[in-house]
């Protein structure tokens, strides 16, 4: 369980850089995987209109606490 949790945490941390490079300019490396946030969730959700990057950095900043939290789980 704590390598799904570390996985989705990194692929959050991923996602959340890869959509604030995308928000400032085109990001190419597999931009459908990793910009899933912000190509699909973002548009949505109408009160994070002009927040995007700060959306985005978020998404990173909490992928990076759940990662960090999934590694310091004691094992059962």
């Amino acid at each position: 369980m704590r390598k799904i949790i570390r996985l989705l945490g990194i692929v959050m941390v991923l996602q959340g850089v890869s959509g604030a490079i995308d928000q400032v300019a085109v990001q190419p490396f597999l931009g459908i995987f990793l910009n899933f946030f912000n190509r699909v969730i973002l548009p949505r959700l109408d009160f994070l209109t002009g927040y995007e990057i700060f959306a985005n950095l978020t998404l990173a900043a909490l992928g990076a606490v759940l990662a960090i939290a999934a590694e310091r789980l004691q094992p059962s």
